[in-house]
């Protein structure tokens, strides 16, 4: 599996959704709708775990993989 280069453990909607490949209103629909892997509020931030997105596209990848 290839891992997400980056020394933080967070990302923001928009950089999550680039990273999925989606747009960043599509980003936060999933995020509030709670279909966003690893949803952080913190304060008036949203935050991505970086951790939760791997884990979440290694078990899609698998899906497709197999």
């Amino acid at each position: 599996m290839q891992t997400i280069e980056d020394n933080r453990m967070t990302f923001t909607v928009e950089e999550a959704a680039a990273l999925l490949g989606i747009g960043r209103n599509l980003g936060y629909q999933l995020a509030k709708r709670g279909e966003l892997p690893g949803v952080l509020h913190l304060g008036g931030r949203i935050l991505v775990s970086k951790k939760a997105l791997e884990t979440f596209l290694a078990g899609h990848w698998n899906d497709v993989s197999q």
